[in-house]
């Protein structure tokens, strides 16, 4: 995997390329200085992945990467900073694949933030190409019987009235979640619980990004609100649940390496709502999701994943899939006409 790092900062470059250098099968096809300077190296050669800075002299990173999806499909993660969150957040509006928050402490940089570096290094990189391939087609409908004990699920029918949905996403989720948003009427039904793996401090941003993006109200999720028909995102660092009408926010130890988590939030509304509920499994990597998509289905609710094709990252719908959850697997387009209808 060739990789270019981009940032005016000669010390970020070198600890980004020394962070890379550890990586097997990675090779550094170069650095640049600004988003000028990255345009004219991936205009000389075959690059397989943009490590970018959000704010650069010259040529910032918003501009570089709109020139860069304008004439290719070169994916592109963008380093970033608390102090940027707002432009973080255009920037994957815009098509970035996911961004790294920048290390508070560039000496003492945690394992913890390293192994999630790598980790969206090789998941967004390779898009998907360590993971099973599978025919989209193939799994258009998908069979709903229990993987542990071989027993027909209760209902794997979409009920006539749903009470409440519920997403999930990851990698690559922000722009999904954005498609999907902009496709909802002007009112709905029924309360949208979301839980998108994102650091503390960006979820606020986002809330506010989707909200302008829609006329239903979006928020950013506090403990003990009363549920609405409106939509709730799980702000970062905190697990999401749903109890007796309130919102429910915690900091439970990290499950599947995450907090927020998806399952937290798919396992306790399928207590609450049972067969009148819907869940979304969205693009991402990893496992999370699939034990909540589990508990849905065993209290009668209806689930759906995004198909491989619309994924940034095929790794959290694709072990759903794999763990029979899932009753219908759609591209993102008819995720957000099935939404409309459902909420609508």
């Amino acid at each position: 995997m060739n990789i270019l790092v981009v940032d005016d900062s000669a010390f970020m470059r070198k600890i980004i390329v020394d962070l890379l250098k550890d990586m097997p099968g990675i090779e550094i096809a170069g650095t640049a200085r600004n988003g000028k300077q990255a345009l004219e190296v991936l205009s000389s050669q075959k690059i397989d992945l943009v490590l970018m800075d959000v704010e650069m002299p010259v040529m910032g990173g918003l501009e570089a990467l709109k020139n860069i999806k304008e004439t290719m499909n070169t994916p592109v993660i963008m380093l970033s900073s608390l102090t940027n969150k707002e432009v973080t957040i255009e920037a994957l509006a815009l098509g970035a694949n996911d961004f790294v928050e920048k290390p508070v402490n560039l000496m003492a940089i945690q394992d913890e933030w390293i192994l999630d570096f790598h980790m969206k290094i090789k998941s967004v990189g390779s898009k998907g190409k360590p993971f099973v391939k599978m025919d989209a087609a193939s799994v258009k409908t998908v069979s709903s019987s229990d993987a542990e004990t071989g027993e027909k699920i209760a209902s794997s029918q979409l009920a006539t009235h749903i009470r409440a949905l519920v997403i999930g996403a990851s990698t690559g989720g922000p722009r999904a979640l954005l498609t999907i948003i902009r496709s909802l009427p002007v009112a709905t039904k029924v309360p949208i619980f979301i839980v998108q793996h994102m650091p503390k401090g960006f979820t606020s941003s986002f809330a506010q990004r989707m909200n302008q993006e829609t006329n239903i109200s979006v928020c950013e999720a506090e403990d003990g609100m009363i549920i609405d028909r409106k939509v709730y995102l799980c702000p970062g660092d905190y697990h999401m649940t749903l109890k007796d009408g309130k919102i429910r926010l915690n900091q439970k130890p990290k499950l599947h390496g995450t907090r927020p988590a998806v399952d937290y939030l798919f396992t306790s509304a399928a207590q609450i709502y049972r067969r009148n509920l819907v869940a979304v499994l969205l693009t991402g990597m990893g496992k999370d999701g699939t034990v909540g998509m589990r508990d849905i289905q065993e209290n009668g609710g209806y689930t759906i994943a995004q198909n491989k094709e619309t994924c940034v990252v095929f790794g959290m719908p694709r072990n759903a899939v794999e763990n029979h959850v899932v009753n219908e697997v759609l591209d993102l387009d008819s995720i957000g006409r099935k939404i409309r209808q459902i909420v609508g």
